[in-house]
C-alpha cells in the first residue's frame, strides 16, 4: 500500500512560468549559466545561485540562507505564489522523440523507511547529510523524486480526460521541449488517485536517490525534535513526480578510460579473451543490439565483445546487468578501475549522446579506449530493487529530466 496525497505547491504566477523553471543548475555550462542569470531576473537559477546578486561566489550554511532569502523575495513579488487547496499536478514534456505525463505529488517518508518505496542505488552518506542540512534551512524541496509505477488504466484515462482541457501553464523552451501542467483538485479525482496507488504495493525510485534519502533524514530529525509529532506534519512527505513504466526513457553510460593500465594493446586484448568472444569490426560503428554484448572502441577500431556464458555464473539479478558485468571482468581486474565514482581515469558518456562522441574523444587522445552496452530495462532495475542489490554508479541515465521551479514543497 502507497501513500500520496495532494499538497499547495507553490509556483510561477501563470505569466512567470516558462521563465522561472530552469534545467539542472547542473545541467549549464559557466557561459550559458551566465547569460540566464544576466539576462532573465525571473529565472529560479537566481534563488539556488543567490551569491550572483552581489558578484560573489558563496558556499556552505551562508549559501543556504541567502536561498532562502532569494525564494523569500520571489514570493513578495507574486512570482511565485502558492494554491490555496491541496492539488494533484499533471506535468506533460514532450520532446522531438517522445512524450511523458505524470502526477507530482507528496510521497510518504514512511513509505521509504518501510521499502514501500523502494531504490536499486547506493547513496553517499555525506552527500545526504549535506542535502538535508540545505532543506532544513531552506524550508523546501523543488526537485520532485522520479517514481515509476505499472501502468494503471484508471489513472492513465483520469489524466488523458484532464489534459484535454486547458493547460495551467504551458510554455516551449529552447532545446525544443514543451512543458505543460494541469491542476487536479477535484475532491472525487483526488480521492480516485490516492485510492489507485493506495492499491499498489510499492513504487520504484528511477531518479533522485540522494533527495528522498535526505527528505528522509530530516524527517527523522524533525520527528525526534518535534514532541507534538503526529505524522501528519509536512516533513513527514517529500515531492515526487510519478509516471507509469512505459513512459520511463532509459539510456546506458559509456565509459571511457584514460589508459590501459601498464598493458600493451595485445596483452589487453589476451587478458579479455578469457570472458569475451571479441570480433574486430574496423571502422565500423558498432552498437550492441543484445544484452550481455559490449561494444569497445580502441587504436581507432570498434570491437565488439560478446560474453563467455559458459564461464561466467549468474546467481542473481545483479551478476546479470551489463554494467556489473564490465566492471567485474574488464574495470575492476584488467584495468585497476576500483572507485567507479572517484577515478580520476574514468568518464562517462550518457546514452543519449551516440557513439560519435565516444569515438572523437578516443581519437584525440583524451582517452585510450571506450565501452559501451545495451541499456538495463526497467523490470532489471527492479528485480535489483526487490533484491536489496544496488547497481553499480553511472548504470543507468533516466528521463524525464524535470524543470526545477514549477511546483515547489514547502516544509
Amino acid at each position: 500500500m502507497t501513500k500520496i496525497l495532494p499538497f499547495k505547491a507553490v509556483r510561477p504566477a501563470p505569466a512567470y512560468a516558462g521563465l522561472v523553471a530552469s534545467r539542472s543548475y547542473e545541467d549549464y555550462g559557466e557561459e550559458e549559466l551566465r547569460a540566464q542569470l544576466e539576462f532573465n531576473p525571473y529565472s529560479f537559477l537566481h534563488i539556488i545561485n543567490p551569491g550572483y546578486k552581489f558578484q560573489h561566489e558563496i558556499g556552505g550554511e551562508k549559501r543556504f540562507g541567502m536561498v532562502k532569502n532569494r525564494y523569500l523575495e520571489f514570493k513578495e513579488e507574486n512570482t511565485l505564489i502558492q494554491d490555496e487547496q491541496p492539488c494533484y499536478y499533471i506535468y506533460n514534456i514532450k520532446t522531438r522523440e517522445a512524450s511523458c505525463c505524470g502526477i507530482i505529488a507528496a510521497t510518504s517518508v514512511e513509505d521509504y523507511e518501510k521499502d514501500v518505496i523502494r531504490r536499486h542505488e547506493d547513496t553517499i552518506a555525506h552527500r545526504e547529510e549535506l542535502f538535508k542540512e540545505y532543506l532544513k534551512v531552506v524550508g523546501f524541496n523543488t526537485e520532485p523524486v522520479l517514481l515509476t509505477y505499472p501502468d494503471n488504466t484508471v489513472i492513465n484515462d483520469l489524466l488523458q480526460e484532464r489534459m484535454k482541457t486547458r493547460p495551467e501553464y504551458e510554455f516551449a523552451t529552447n532545446n525544443k521541449e514543451t512543458h505543460s501542467l494541469w491542476l487536479i483538485d477535484d475532491p472525487a479525482n483526488i480521492e480516485r488517485i490516492k485510492a489507485e496507488f493506495a492499491a499498489m504495493e510499492k513504487l520504484y525510485i528511477a531518479d533522485g536517490h540522494h533527495r528522498s534519502a535526505s527528505s528522509w533524514l530530516l524527517a527523522k530529525e524533525s520527528r525526534e525534535n518535534n514532541p507534538d509529532h503526529t505524522g501528519k506534519e509536512s516533513y513527514n512527505y517529500f515531492m515526487s513526480y510519478l509516471i507509469s513504466e512505459s513512459n520511463l526513457r532509459i539510456f546506458e553510460f559509456s565509459r571511457l578510460i584514460k589508459d590501459l593500465n601498464g598493458h600493451s594493446k595485445e596483452e589487453f586484448l589476451i587478458l579479455l579473451d578469457e570472458w569475451f568472444r571479441i570480433e574486430n569490426r574496423g571502422l565500423e560503428v558498432y552498437k550492441p543490439s543484445k544484452k550481455h554484448h559490449f561494444n569497445m572502441y580502441l587504436d581507432g577500431e570498434f570491437y565488439s565483445l560478446y560474453l563467455r556464458k559458459t564461464n561466467y555464473e549468474f546467481t542473481d539479478a545483479l551478476s546479470e546487468l551489463d554494467s556489473y558485468i564490465l566492471y567485474e571482468k574488464i574495470l575492476k581486474p584488467v584495468l585497476g578501475i576500483n572507485d567507479l565514482r572517484y577515478d580520476k581515469r574514468i568518464a562517462y558518456i550518457h546514452g543519449r549522446n551516440d557513439l560519435i562522441e565516444l569515438k572523437t574523444r578516443v581519437d584525440t587522445g583524451e582517452f585510450r579506449i571506450g565501452f559501451g552496452m545495451m541499456p538495463a530495462g526497467i523490470e532489471e532495475i527492479k528485480q535489483i530493487a526487490d533484491e536489496n542489490l544496488t547497481m553499480p554508479p553511472k548504470s543507468t541515465y533516466i528521463e524525464p529530466k524535470l524543470r526545477s521551479g514549477l511546483t515547489i514543497y514547502e516544509f
